[in-house]
């Protein structure tokens, strides 16, 4: 539970598995539904944003599995990387969304990149290790 910045209780996180799936099944109904509701997405301004928005999450989820599957396989330690993790999650998020419309890939790229920026941002909150390197104050010897 998250109250006031800080995690009170630790004991309602999922394990990898289960977070793999989830990820995995939200991605799929985020992509089948792009799909499915194409014409209704393309026809106004204001849906294809919408249709860019929607694949900006179908990016957070792929890449999401795509990082709990690489934990699973390689270790814990593991972490996504720019060129191969993210680019390829961003080109597929993309080309979901270039099905749809062409001003859904700018909008998905844009919003992608607002949400790598915050996962990115919490990540180091939540898995970064404490500095315990005490900090040396600068004065000057006389």
């Amino acid at each position: 539970m998250v109250s006031g910045g800080k995690i009170k209780n630790s004991e309602h996180r999922v394990t990898t598995n289960v977070s793999l799936c989830i990820a995995l099944g939200c991605a799929v109904l985020m992509f089948s539904g792009l799909q499915m509701n194409k014409t209704l997405l393309s026809s106004t301004r204001l849906m294809t944003l919408l249709a860019g928005y929607i694949g900006s999450w179908l990016f957070i989820f792929l890449l999401t599995a795509v990082n709990n599957l690489e934990s699973i396989l390689f270790g814990k330690g593991f972490q996504a990387r720019l060129i191969p993790e993210v680019f390829s999650c961003l080109v597929l998020a993309c080309s979901a969304c270039g099905m749809v419309h062409r001003v859904s890939v700018t909008v998905c790229i844009l919003c992608s990149i607002v949400g790598l920026y915050y996962i990115n941002k919490l990540s180091q909150y939540l898995y970064a290790a404490p500095s315990s390197a005490p900090i040396s104050s600068s004065k000057k010897k006389k």
